[in-house]
């Protein structure tokens, strides 16, 4: 099996950071992994299509577009509903779970970014 077809066979967030040998945070994909991989999907979306010359080379694109996606949450990047499910006008923070500073339960996870430590644990696995 080639490299290529092996990424094609990728499901987990945490499958796509090891297939690529990247470190990362467990505790922040953890609590983003449907935000990163909507975003990372969107990336790996667009290069289709385009000639990059070798599975090598579009390898290392989708290796450049999944360090861009993670950095962008690692540094604060938090989508609207809107973005996410773009269903909502205008969006409204969960009383309880915004970023207001008065909430006991949102706790830092990494570098400014936030999480709710109150809301049930979720797997998507």
């Amino acid at each position: 099996m080639s490299r290529l077809e092996e990424f094609k066979t990728l499901t987990d967030t945490e499958e796509f950071f090891d297939f690529f040998d990247l470190d990362y945070d467990e505790r922040l994909v953890y609590v983003k992994r449907f935000h990163i991989m909507k975003k990372y999907g969107e990336m790996v979306e667009k290069a289709e299509g385009n000639d990059f010359g070798s599975d090598e080379k579009l390898l290392d694109y989708y290796k450049f577009a999944l360090i861009t996606v993670y950095k962008n949450f690692e540094n604060g990047y938090s989508p609207s509903a809107a973005e996410v499910w773009d269903t909502f006008d205008k969006p409204s923070a969960c009383s309880t779970c915004s970023t207001s500073t008065e909430c006991s339960d949102v706790e830092e996870v990494s570098n400014g970014v936030h999480a709710c430590t109150s809301q049930p644990d979720i797997s998507f696995n």
